[in-house]
Parts: structure tokens; sequence; C-alpha cells
């Protein structure tokens, strides 16, 4: 990657955040949320200055879903309003500018994968929030990247894989939903395959700026990636109770916001273009599960 400064990274509590830092080791400098507040650009106007960095990727994202219903004023200046100003920022540097998006921006209707062209239409506030990033970093021009992403976990934070193994361990029975339809990512994963989209960006000979699909190959429901999950877990003999999960729909399961029920994505456009293509879900959720080990029994946080 022919960058002569470090990569800038917001976000270095989160899922992803944490694999990009640990992949860049002393080539990145991470921000937490309590040092960088996305509610003040002045603080982290003062930040990106003394950082000089080569390249920002903002991993820091307001990810409340359900919370954001009542707080979308909060959801949008975090998601859409902050990253626009650190994209106006990084085109007057002249650096390149790594965004994430997500699957929430379209409506879910119909099965056929999603284009990066596909009309969007967000069904929940966190959505919106996250399509107004979307519009403010695209607007703010330069060299950016805009990665759209779904069902994003590793084996530390707060997700589905360890909210599974939690409740694994103390159910012997379970209900999760099984008409949303996506493909599950591991941050690891995701991670890797940003550094390698912004190194074949750089050795483009122009910087192909846009919006691309990034996310583990394959597709399933929420109902057997769980089955996956426990299958996988008990064959690394982890101390599980579950003996039987269910499937149910959405509308057995309300929430205060309405989650898309077709988030596959057409991954076509950034294997292309940028001749990266993540490997299956599978292989993603088996790393994962190899790398937290024994320690899937430890309580973590996000």
């Amino acid at each position: 990657m022919n960058l002569t400064g470090p990569i800038l990274v917001f976000g270095a509590s989160g899922q992803v955040g944490r694999a990009l830092l640990k992949i860049l080791g002393h080539h990145g400098i991470g921000f937490f949320s309590s040092q960088a507040d996305f509610k003040n650009f002045s603080t982290l106007f003062d930040l990106l200055k003394k950082s000089s960095p080569s390249a920002v990727i903002n991993a820091a994202a307001y990810t409340a879903v359900d919370l954001a219903e009542t707080h979308e004023s909060l959801a949008t200046e975090i998601n859409g309003k902050t990253p626009g100003l650190i994209a106006q920022w990084c085109t007057q540097e002249q650096i390149p500018f790594i965004h994430y998006s997500t699957d929430y921006v379209f409506s879910g209707e119909g099965s056929h994968p999603w284009q990066e062209n596909s009309p969007v239409g967000p069904l929940n506030a966190y959505g919106r929030s996250k399509l107004e990033g979307e519009i403010q970093v695209q607007s703010a021009g330069g060299n950016f990247l805009i990665f759209r992403t779904s069902w994003v976990y590793d084996g530390i934070g707060k997700n589905f894989l360890t909210t599974m193994l939690k409740l694994g361990k103390s159910k012997k029975t379970l209900e999760i939903v099984n008409d949303q339809w996506g493909a599950p990512t591991y941050a690891g994963h995701l991670a890797q395959a940003t550094l390698q989209c912004l190194s074949s960006a750089l050795l483009s000979n122009s910087f192909p700026s846009g919006i691309y699909h990034l996310c583990n190959d394959g597709e399933t429901n929420w109902l057997n990636f769980a089955h996956t999950i426990f299958q996988m877990a008990t064959q690394k003999g982890l101390p599980l109770v579950i003996e039987q999960v269910y499937g149910i729909s959405s509308s057995d399961y309300p929430t205060p916001a309405k989650r898309p029920l077709n988030s596959r994505l057409n991954l076509d456009k950034t294997q292309n273009t940028l001749g990266v293509r993540l490997p299956h879900w599978k292989v993603g959720l088996k790393e994962c599960l190899e790398s937290i080990g024994g320690n899937s029994n430890e309580s973590h946080s996000s």
C-alpha cells in the first residue's frame, strides 16, 4: 500500500475498528468514541490535523437500530453529518476516505441481491441516517470508498454470534427469525478486504471513488446462521446445552425498528473493479470461532 503516513481509524473500540488496527499495527492510529466525539466536529478536526494521516477510515457509527427510532437526529448527526465533514477534510487534504454503510439503506423487498445502483428505501431511522452518510460523503467529492456491508460480527463485541453462544450455554430451546436473508460478515474478513480494496484503488490509474458492496459471500437467514453457529461450536467442544432452535417470522418478533427481509448484496462490482471478494460466510464463522477458542465463555462488551 503506497502510503507515506499512518492510516487513521475512527471507531477503534468497535468490531471493524479493532480488526483494522490489529492488521495495521504501527501503521494505524485508532481513536475511541471517548476521544473522538462525533457530536463535536471541532474535536475530530484537531485529531485529524495532529495525526497527519495518509488515509482515514471511519468505522465509528451510531448502531443502536431500535433506539434510533426515538433518537433519529442524533443518529443522523453521527452517521450522516459528521462523516460528511470528515470527508470534506480528506478532500481538502487530498487523502482517501473510507466509510462504512449498510444493507439497511434498502427496502428489503424481493429476493434478488441488491446492486450498488439499486433504488434505496430504508425502512427505519438507522437506515435513513446511514443513507444520509452516503449522500454527504459523495457530495464531498475527493477520493472515497463507501462500503455497504451486512450482519457484522466478531468474537468479542455484542452481536448475534456472541449472543447465541451465551444463550446456548443456558437455554435448551430458542426461537429465531427465519424470514430475513443476508450474509453474516466476519469483522476480521471485512477489515482485511477493506485494506485490500484501498490498496487496489491506490494502484488504479484513476481512484475509483464510489459505493461498493463488501460482505462475506453466500446467503442465509438468522435461523440457519444460529444452527450453523451451534453446530460449529459443538464440534469445537464449546459447552452448550441448546437442544432445539425453532424458526419464527419477523411478525412474531416485533421490534421498534422494522428490519428488511432481503439484505442480499450483489458483490460483482467490488470484485470487478477492485479485485476483492470475501470468502463464504461459513469460512468467516469458522475462523471467528477458532479465534475466540476458550475465550467464548468470557463476558465481553463492544
